[in-house]
């Protein structure tokens, strides 16, 4: 049995005021709850005709140590805390309401942004959530930055994250990270700081970087031993009184201890979080990531947004892999018998969608007579085998499905592109065009042989308990 998991916004708006990391601007942002597929976007009211920047990979225009957003001639910078506080706690929908440039570092992780998430609650909408599921892997490599990311198909359908972390440092070393499941994101990734090399301060203040840092909202490792004088000239750079090394934690700059022994490499599964969030949905997926940044990040949510695009409506056609239902089962679930049951197996199923075949051979009966020396399979038959896949779908969400029927109520748009002839398999792929009320299934099924479409239609049944 399936639930379909809806979408969900927050129950009220929630407030932060903070300094931006980079701007050294203080910035007070609203988050919002919004309408369904609505998705995440940012809106500057600081500016005239307050202009809403999307959430979206492509509109990023900068990656140096924070990944900034550009449309409509406003940008936003370091945006991913938020956005992978917002993934990381599932919420599809908010606006995010700004007085200034950047978002507020709060503490240089995304925990104050999850508790008060969590505080308010979630309000759940009537449109199913929009999730990626991976059908085959996907590369990504960066020789100039050393960087490798790879995405791989995750049978748990969950979204899963591997971080391996290795600057060529002596106090940092080489850490891992792992995330198993989304729902491990708020007590194991959410409370992870930013991090940067003591050696590295220098240039980032020179770059016009960093304003807003300081030893509370960032990691500050110390790659060698410094002398004081050193530190004085930094902290006279960055505009602080002064830096002290932590006599306990060897390596460690902050006035606070790790929070991790690998909270580096935490908090870089946290940017790729946000990051990913880029994409505009829920990923089914293994990512895995070496050495990863920003610019790796957004590219990489590029190229899964790019193949987004290329499979919408397609089904996965491989029709070898595991069943998850076979010939049994299906029997067991549908009434139909020869010579008219019509489906072989089920190959997928998610919250609003399901993918089924069937195997075409001669033996079928109807060749018989359709047609004689030119056997093809007759496009109302077609139709039946695309709903009987829909009767599945309908009928593998109510309990004791076996004693239920499902009868059709109306066929609507239906179309034939190509013949289907013995040898063929046909690939359905029906997905809900609304949600299921009442019994009633309406579903927009189509067909393909070989990655051709050769069939469509819209159906509307009804399931009735008959026993």
């Amino acid at each position: 049995m399936t639930e379909i998991t809806r979408q969900r916004t927050l129950k009220s708006p929630i407030e932060f005021s903070g300094i931006g990391l980079h701007t050294g601007q203080t910035t007070t942002m609203t988050v919002l709850p919004a309408d369904e597929n609505h998705g995440y976007k940012f809106q500057r009211i600081d500016l005239e005709n307050q202009p809403i920047i999307d959430a979206d990979a492509d509109r990023v225009i900068g990656t140096q140590r924070g990944t900034t957003l550009e449309q409509h001639g406003a940008q936003v910078h370091t945006t991913e805390h938020i956005l992978a506080a917002l993934y990381g706690c599932e919420v599809d929908n908010a606006l995010i309401q700004l007085t200034g440039p950047e978002i507020p570092i709060m503490d240089g992780s995304a925990q104050e942004f999850v508790e008060a998430i969590e505080s308010v609650g979630y309000e759940e909408q009537e449109a199913p959530r929009v999730y990626y599921k991976l059908r085959d892997n996907i590369a990504f490599e960066d020789l100039e930055k050393d960087v490798e990311m790879l995405a791989v198909p995750e049978p748990s359908n969950e979204f899963r994250l591997t971080v391996m972390v290795d600057y060529r440092s002596p106090v940092l070393g080489t850490q891992h990270a792992s995330m198993y499941k989304i729902g491990d994101f708020k007590k194991d990734i959410a409370n992870c700081r930013t991090f940067v090399f003591l050696k590295e301060v220098k240039e980032l203040a020179k770059a016009d970087l960093i304003k807003g840092g300081d030893l509370n909202n960032a990691v500050v490792l110390i790659e060698r031993p410094y002398a004081e004088k050193e530190l004085d000239e930094i902290a006279q750079l960055v505009g602080k009184q002064s830096l002290h090394a932590r006599a306990d934690v060897p390596g460690v700059l902050n006035t606070s201890p790790l929070r991790y022994q690998n909270e580096p490499a935490r908090h870089k599964l946290l940017d790729i979080m946000g990051d990913l969030a880029l994409t505009g949905r829920f990923i089914q997926a293994h990512i895995l990531a070496a050495r990863p940044g920003h610019a790796g990040n957004v590219s990489f949510a590029k190229i899964l947004k790019k193949k987004m695009k290329e499979e919408i409506g397609k089904p996965n056609m491989d029709v070898n892999r595991p069943s998850l239902f076979d010939i049994n089962q299906i029997s067991a679930m549908l009434p139909h018998r020869y010579p008219f049951l019509l489906v072989d197996k089920i190959l997928e199923i998610d919250e609003n969608s399901i993918v089924g075949c069937k195997n075409v051979t001669i033996n079928e009966p109807f060749f018989q007579g359709h047609f004689p020396g030119n056997p093809v399979m007759p496009g109302v038959l077609q139709v039946e085998a695309m709903a009987q896949v829909g009767g599945i779908f309908a009928l593998q969400t109510v309990e004791d499905p076996e004693n239920y029927t499902t009868y059709f109520m109306k066929i609507d748009n239906v179309k034939f592109k190509q013949k289907v002839l013995p040898g063929d398999t046909i690939v359905f792929h029906l997905e809900l065009i609304s949600p299921i009320r009442r019994g009633l299934v309406n579903m927009r099924g189509k067909g393909y042989v070989k990655g051709q479409l050769v069939s469509e239609a819209e159906m509307l049944a009804q399931i009735v308990k008959e026993r």
